[in-house]
């Protein structure tokens, strides 16, 4: 719910309407095809809808590529709810945000469309977006911290440009952070934010032609199919500690 910070200044940002107009006919398109995939499975299965559906179609709307038509917009957003989260059974049971795969299959799909571009105001939006988050305990700080130790490391280094540094942010914190599908330890959760910022400064300096967005969204993906290898790492790593500290039991 808090991407709905940085989509309301999207929009407002927007200084031709025909742009406003667009995103708000995506975001109604992503509601609606959204919702008729979480009414099917709930008459299916009993399996009671989400809000979080509310937030997978703000990161869409925010996110897709542009120009797709609703043809290829309705297809992209079955594929990632159905095979992204409603499979595994909803929201809590994903492995993968159903934005995210929604976002790749897009962007894979259909590689001949542009990927959106932000502007500072929406890129800052980021920030208060994650600030509430953290404070109502729905994003891990953790993740937080881990990514921003290297976004910092790579700005002084001089590797990450602005661009790059904005849809990472943004998409940092509609896709990254999501409190299902990112690691559960606390060492996890900074192993995971670190990950992520690395693979977009790698993306960034190793994938040429690749928009910022599309680098975003990439790590994202890669970084969420880690996660529960990262909390293995994690608990392996504390029972080790454990084990030198009392003795094997």
């Amino acid at each position: 719910m808090v991407g709905g910070v940085e989509l309301v200044v999207s929009l407002l940002s927007f200084g031709v309407p025909d742009s406003l107009f667009r995103k708000a006919v995506e975001l109604g398109l992503a509601l609606l095809v959204v919702a008729v995939w979480h009414l099917v499975f709930m008459l299916v299965r009993a399996q009671p809808p989400s809000l979080a559906a509310i937030s997978t179609a703000l990161a869409i709307a925010m996110l897709a590529p542009e120009g797709l038509g609703a043809f290829r917009m309705v297809l992209g957003i079955s594929f990632g709810v159905v095979m992204g989260e409603l499979v595994f059974g909803g929201w809590g049971r994903n492995v993968v945000h159903p934005a995210t795969v929604t976002l790749s299959f897009l962007g894979f799909g259909f590689p001949g469309f542009g990927w959106p571009g932000f502007d500072d105001p929406v890129a800052w939006a980021a920030i208060p977006a994650a600030l509430i988050g953290v404070a109502t305990g729905v994003m891990p700080l953790a993740l937080f911290a881990g990514a921003g130790v290297v976004a910092i490391a790579a700005v002084l280094a001089g590797v990450l440009p602005d661009p790059v540094i904005f849809a990472g942010g943004i998409a940092l914190v509609l896709l990254v952070a999501d409190p299902v599908t990112s690691p559960a330890t606390q060492l996890g959760r900074v192993m995971g934010g670190a990950l992520y910022a690395a693979l977009v400064v790698m993306f960034a300096m190793q994938w040429t032609g690749a928009a910022p967005v599309q680098i975003a969204v990439a790590a994202a993906l890669l970084t969420s199919l880690v996660a529960p290898l990262l909390d293995e790492a994690a608990l392996a790593l504390w029972v080790a500690q454990r084990r030198r500290r009392h003795g094997r039991t």
